[in-house]
């Protein structure tokens, strides 16, 4: 398998920073279509487990959109063969000194683009 095939690799940073622009712009329908529509996506929050799609989208919709800037740190994105790639960042928000998040993503590669088949968020302490 081949590993980190730039096209590729420059593919998934793509939509990962069209998530990123949909994520701190609240653009519910982009975030939306960025996760796959099936029972078996799975995103894990800082105070939230859901399962499938229709959960993540509620959840989406009912979010609170105030203070959602943020900056990233250590992103690391990396593709496995043409179809398959994760995601993985450090951010920090000004509205939490001291904490910093983690997000992991799970992307594969569909008929109608890259979507995100599971997905974790957790903030932490940020280390001394």
């Amino acid at each position: 398998m081949d590993i980190n095939i730039a096209a590729v690799k420059a593919e998934v940073e793509a939509v990962f920073e069209e998530y990123e622009t949909a994520l701190v712009t609240n653009d519910v329908a982009a975030l939306d279509r960025l996760f796959l529509d099936a029972p078996t996506t799975i995103r894990y929050g800082g105070g939230e487990n859901l399962y499938g799609y229709d959960e993540i989208a509620a959840f989406r919709s009912a979010r609170d959109s105030g203070n959602l800037e943020r900056s990233l740190a250590r992103t690391v994105i990396t593709t496995y063969g043409t179809d398959f790639a994760t995601a993985s960042t450090l951010f920090y928000r000004d509205t939490s000194p001291g904490k910093v998040g983690r997000q992991m993503q799970t992307w594969i590669r569909t008929d109608g683009g890259w979507r995100v088949v599971a997905a974790h968020v957790s903030v932490i302490d940020a280390p001394a």
